[in-house]
């Protein structure tokens, strides 16, 4: 009996190893504006590296860029291209000056990932109090109402 017990104990143990590879690995997006401070007019380059654990993702399911001015509900949403090496990018230039964010969409390895950024066009204008975030802002809202 005692030998049967040790055997299926020894069973169990070695088929809770796997290899390494069948352990899940991050997302991981590094997001890059340049220049953080940019002018009216200037080129922007906007530029996620994308990695699955130490793997560079070449073929991501989606990566785009969702742009906007601060405290402004116009979202630009563009797809980028991939350069190589798991690095997509934009480039994009401003007509307005302010204070901006930018999100970075990533999809790929069945995982979304979406890093944010603030950069400056010109001069800087009031940064956004929500973070950006409408839907909690709009769910806040309908909670304080319920709380009156």
């Amino acid at each position: 009996m005692k030998k049967i017990m040790l055997f299926c104990t020894m069973f169990i143990m070695l088929a809770g190893c796997g290899k390494e590879e069948d352990i899940p690995q991050m997302l991981n997006v590094d997001l890059a504006v340049n220049p953080i401070q940019g002018e009216m007019k200037e080129p922007v380059k906007f530029q996620a590296k994308v990695a699955y654990g130490d793997e560079k993702v070449k073929d991501a399911d989606d990566v785009s860029f969702e742009i906007w001015l601060a405290n402004s509900d116009d979202h630009d949403k563009i797809a980028a291209k991939h350069k190589g090496n798991g690095i997509y990018e934009i480039e994009k230039t401003f007509d307005e000056e302010g204070t901006y964010y930018v999100y970075a969409h990533v999809t790929a390895r069945d995982m979304h990932s979406m890093p944010k950024e603030e950069f400056v066009i010109g001069k800087p204008s009031p940064p956004e109090q929500n973070d950006g975030n409408k839907e909690m802002d709009e769910m806040d809202d309908m909670n304080e109402k319920d709380m009156n």
